[in-house]
C-alpha cells in the first residue's frame, strides 16, 4: 500500500492513518504499519487542523492547459504554414485570432510538445561560413614554422 510517484494516497488510507493517530498510536508506529512517511502523517494532521479537510490537496499537480485541442491544432497549422514565423508573431496571432493570451514560453512549450520547431529549414542555410574561408588545416608533423606578416 505504498505511495507511487505522481499519485495521491487513497481517501481510505488517509482516514485509517488519521484514525490510528487519533486513537493514541505513535506517528512512527502508524507510518511503519501503513507504509507512509512520518512527514506525511504530520502534514495530514496539520492540514486537517487548519482546513478541517483530510482529502488530497485540490491544487496539487500541474495547472490545466490554457489552449483547447482545437486551438492547439490551429496554432500548429499556423506555424507549419509559415516556416519563418517567430514566437512573438505566433503569440500575436494567437491573441488576435483565437483570443488567448499566452506567454512566449508557453507557446514554445506547446510547439515543442506538438513536435514543431522554429528553426530555419535546411534550404535556407547560408552558403558558407561567415568568418573563415574553409576548414582548418591539419598540422603537419615536424617543427613549427612561425610566419611574420
Amino acid at each position: 500500500m505504498g505511495w507511487r510517484s505522481g499519485q495521491s494516497y487513497s481517501q481510505d488510507l488517509r482516514d485509517r492513518v488519521i484514525a490510528a493517530v487519533d486513537g493514541g498510536s505513535a506517528a512512527r508506529q502508524v507510518a511503519a504499519t501503513f507504509g507512509v512517511s512520518v512527514a506525511y502523517i504530520y502534514k495530514a494532521l496539520m492540514r486537517r487542523r487548519l482546513t478541517g479537510d483530510s482529502g488530497p490537496n485540490p491544487n496539487r499537480g500541474h495547472p490545466a492547459r490554457r489552449l483547447t485541442a482545437g486551438q492547439e491544432a490551429a496554432l500548429a497549422a499556423h506555424i507549419r504554414s509559415r516556416p519563418g514565423i517567430t514566437l512573438a508573431q505566433a503569440q500575436g496571432w494567437l491573441l488576435t485570432e483565437q483570443g488567448v493570451s499566452l506567454s512566449v514560453g508557453a507557446i514554445w512549450n506547446t510547439a515543442r510538445r506538438l513536435g514543431l520547431s522554429f528553426k530555419k529549414s535546411r534550404a535556407r542555410d547560408r552558403a558558407g561560413q561567415a568568418r573563415r574561408g574553409g576548414a582548418a588545416h591539419a598540422v603537419e608533423s615536424g617543427t613549427a614554422v612561425h610566419r611574420s606578416a
